[in-house]
C-alpha cells in the first residue's frame, strides 16, 4: 500500500489507522505548498486534488475517514470496528459526528484565517464557526465523562477520525474549556501507534 499525504494535514488521521492495523505501507509526500497536488499524476488519483489518498493494489481510496474505515474492514482482527452491532452503530455515529459537526467549523476557521486571500476572509464567519464548534465539542466532552475511548473499551475508527480534530482544535485554543477533551487528546497521543501531533509534523516537514 501507498499513502499519499502531507505533514500536518488529515493525512495524520490515515497514518493513525495504518499504524493501528500494523501493516506495511509506503508514505509518499505530496507537497501542497509546491502545488504537487495539482499535478496531472496526482489528479489521476484524486480529481479533487486533496490528500490523503491510499492506494492498495487497484483500489484508490481518497478521504481520510474513508481510509480508516477501509482499513478497519480489511483488518477485522485489529478490531477498529466493534463486533457488537450496538457498539458498531455508535462507532459510525461518532465518526460521522466528527466529520460533519466538528470538522466543518474547523475548516471554516482555517479558510478564513489562513487559506483564503485576505480580501476574501470573513471575521464574522470565524466567530460563527467557533460558536458552532464549541457547542458540538461540549457534546463530545460530556460523552467522554468516565470514558477512555469514544466507543467501548478500546480504540476504534471513531477515535482515529476524531482525535486529529481535537488536536486541530487545540491549535486554535478551542478546547481550553474542555478538560476531558484535553485529557483525551494527551491520552491518545501517548499511544505508541500514534502519529505525530499536527505541530510536530509541520516542524518535521
Amino acid at each position: 500500500m501507498k499513502l499519499y499525504g502531507f505533514a500536518g494535514t488529515r493525512s495524520q488521521r490515515a497514518l493513525w489507522g495504518l499504524k493501528e492495523v500494523d501493516c506495511d505501507f509506503e508514505y509518499v509526500s505530496v507537497n501542497l505548498l509546491e502545488g504537487e497536488h495539482k499535478r496531472p499524476e496526482f489528479l489521476r488519483l484524486n480529481p479533487a486534488g486533496k490528500v490523503p489518498v491510499l492506494v492498495d493494489g487497484d483500489r484508490i481510496i481518497p478521504e481520510s475517514a474513508a481510509i480508516v474505515l477501509y482499513l478497519a474492514d480489511k483488518y477485522p482482527e485489529k478490531a477498529l470496528l466493534p463486533v457488537d452491532l450496538d457498539e458498531r452503530a455508535q462507532a459510525y455515529r461518532w465518526t460521522l459526528f466528527a466529520v460533519t459537526e466538528l470538522e466543518q467549523p474547523l475548516w471554516r476557521i482555517t479558510r478564513h484565517t489562513m487559506l483564503y486571500p485576505p480580501d476574501k476572509r470573513l471575521p464574522a464567519d470565524i466567530e460563527l464557526a467557533r460558536d458552532d464548534f464549541m457547542s458540538m465539542a461540549a457534546i463530545l466532552d460530556k460523552h467522554l465523562e468516565a470514558r477512555e475511548f469514544i466507543v467501548g473499551d478500546r480504540l476504534s475508527v471513531a477515535d482515529c477520525v476524531t482525535v486529529y480534530l481535537i488536536d486541530w482544535a487545540n491549535e486554535f485554543r478551542l478546547i481550553d474549556a474542555f478538560p476531558r477533551l484535553q485529557a483525551y487528546l494527551e491520552r491518545l497521543y501517548a499511544r505508541p501507534e500514534a502519529p505525530q501531533r499536527i505541530a510536530d509534523a509541520r516542524k518535521a516537514a
